[in-house]
């Protein structure tokens, strides 16, 4: 059952009532309300009465082409509730979760002032005593926070992020509606329950919650910084943390060109086959050594040096893999592309993803009728992140439990593909992933693993086999003891009583049963 962080809707002002208003005209100027109940192979009797009262309307725009404005309409927050379900391609349709994947978190910027006012609020000190410079215009803006560009005393370029003033209060508001559409979706919908709207809203509060710690995310990009130090391949701004709160985060100011920006790459010398690959490498260097990865690498939060190198931008979103993930994901990865169908099912078992008594020749199957199609085309022409995707539908039915870490891997892997491939068409992922998957798992086994385990256990070991003598020797004392064995004897007696307990009654039924099958037989 979900616990929902939300408060409900009437303990909230009433100007949420007008909010409501808009959402629900929105919602039918857009034809929101067909794309679900049309979508819908049954609705429950209210669903059915609002089809009946409701008059069908004709659009020339697509179902996914209306979701888009319709989200765009009702403003930033609903934009990027949008682009989280985009994500969950486990749920959502392909057309949509495509159409949903173009939305961009974009607002105008708030007064320079207001952000000054929130700078000096927070350290206390005015801006020309915190910076000898600050940019009066900010260089980002988004729904949640803006950048602007300023230089310390000791002339650091920084980059200051700000979260907007009442964005708190604002994220509340359109939360609680949308838990309102979720449970609405629910009660008119059959199949809303299986779509979990209200996990999905929960998972969402989650999210954003979590983008209003700006102090949560400098660690995130300390972290990543700390994990690339002397990379040739990433850069990673330093965190200036003298001058970090939750909502105001400085840290240092990158110097390089949009990644989108082709043309400016190509005029600048820089080798776009290698960059592609170089992004390839990243991604999975993140994954597999050290299982913490930038979450949100869409072309925005990309620039590239003049050196050729990566910088990475906004670290709101990080994913984590545990050491069964990355196993997971390397053992699959390897035995797709080898067609070893029966060694991806087993992954999963093993994994404990799916039921354990789920047959592995039905499950093989399944994934086999998925990936054939897929690998008869070349290599190059393979998305890996479509065939995670795939996996994971293919695992749904077999009742596997939606991992949000990967649905999070899955979302970056496009993105990853995505760009290498608007660098590169000719992009070979498998060719490039291929070695480093291999290396790693190689890593993982054998000899060179086991020296590392033991290098790691070797400091717990040091302190516990000394003691190991007096810890067998305690616990053979206390065995001899006989208030030790008399609790022993009693807790045999009473499992020897249940044991006869269960019998008596088997016994009994078993006598009943017969009894009655007597009694049938002669009537």
């Amino acid at each position: 059952m979900v616990q929902s962080a939300l408060r409900p809707l009437s303990a909230r002002p009433p100007v949420r009532l007008f909010r409501l208003a808009k959402i629900a005209f929105v919602s039918l100027r857009f034809g929101l309300d067909q794309i679900l109940l049309d979508g819908a192979s049954s609705t429950t009797r209210i669903g059915e009465w609002l089809r009946r009262l409701i008059p069908q309307r004709r659009f020339a725009a697509p179902r996914a082409v209306r979701l888009r404005l319709a989200l765009e309409s009702l403003g930033p927050i609903f934009v990027k509730f949008g682009q989280v379900l985009s994500t969950r391609r486990d749920l959502v349709p392909p057309d949509l979760a495509e159409e949903l994947a173009r939305l961009q978190d974009r607002v105008p910027p708030f007064p320079t002032d207001q952000a000054l006012a929130r700078v000096e609020a927070e350290y206390g000190r005015s801006v020309q005593e915190l910076f000898s410079s600050f940019s009066h215009e900010p260089v980002a803006s988004a729904s949640v926070a803006q950048v602007h560009f300023a230089t310390l005393h000791d002339g650091t370029e920084v980059a200051v992020k700000i979260l907007r003033p009442g964005i708190d209060k604002v994220i509340e508001h359109d939360l609680a509606l949308l838990e309102v559409a979720a449970t609405l979706i629910e009660k008119l919908w059959v199949e809303g329950r299986r779509l979990k709207p209200r996990e999905v809203v929960a998972e969402f509060a989650k999210y954003l919650r979590d983008e209003l710690d700006l102090m949560r995310e400098a660690a995130n990009c300390s972290q990543l910084r700390r994990n690339f130090t002397g990379s040739d391949l990433l850069q990673v701004p330093e965190v200036y943390w003298d001058y970090c709160s939750s909502s105001v985060m400085v840290m240092q100011r990158m110097h390089g060109t949009p990644i989108s920006r082709i043309e400016a790459l190509r005029e600048q010398g820089v080798d776009l086959k290698m960059l592609s690959r170089s992004g390839v490498e990243i991604f999975f260097t993140q994954v597999f050594r050290d299982g913490f990865f930038h979450a949100d690498m869409h072309p925005g939060n990309i620039f590239v040096s003049s050196s050729g190198q990566y910088i990475a931008l906004d670290f709101g979103i990080m994913g984590t893999l545990e050491e069964r993930d990355k196993q997971y994901l390397a053992q699959n990865f390897l035995a797709f592309f080898r067609r070893d169908y029966k060694r991806v099912a087993q992954a999963h078992i093993d994994a404990g993803w799916v039921p354990p008594g789920t047959r592995v020749d039905e499950f093989e199957s399944a994934i086999r009728a998925v990936c054939e199609p897929i690998f008869d085309r070349p290599l190059k022409d393979i998305s890996f992140g479509k065939t995670l995707l795939r996996l994971f539908q293919t695992a749904r039915r077999f009742q596997m439990e939606v991992q949000p870490q990967l649905v999070l891997l899955q979302k970056t892997l496009l993105n990853v593909e995505g760009l290498g491939r608007d660098l590169d068409p000719e992009l070979d992922l498998w060719k490039t992933a291929k070695p480093f998957l291999e290396r790693w798992m190689n890593e993982q086994v054998g000899w060179r693993a086991l020296m590392r385990h033991l290098k790691e256990e070797a400091p717990g070991w040091a302190g516990t086999l000394p003691q190991l003598p007096r810890l067998a020797h305690q616990v053979l004392t206390r065995a001899a003891q006989p208030v030790l064995r008399e609790e022993l004897e009693a807790v045999s007696a009473r499992i020897t009583r249940v044991m006869r307990l269960l019998v008596a009654v088997g016994v009994a039924a078993a006598l009943l049963l017969g009894i009655e099958a007597w009694h049938l037989f002669r009537g």
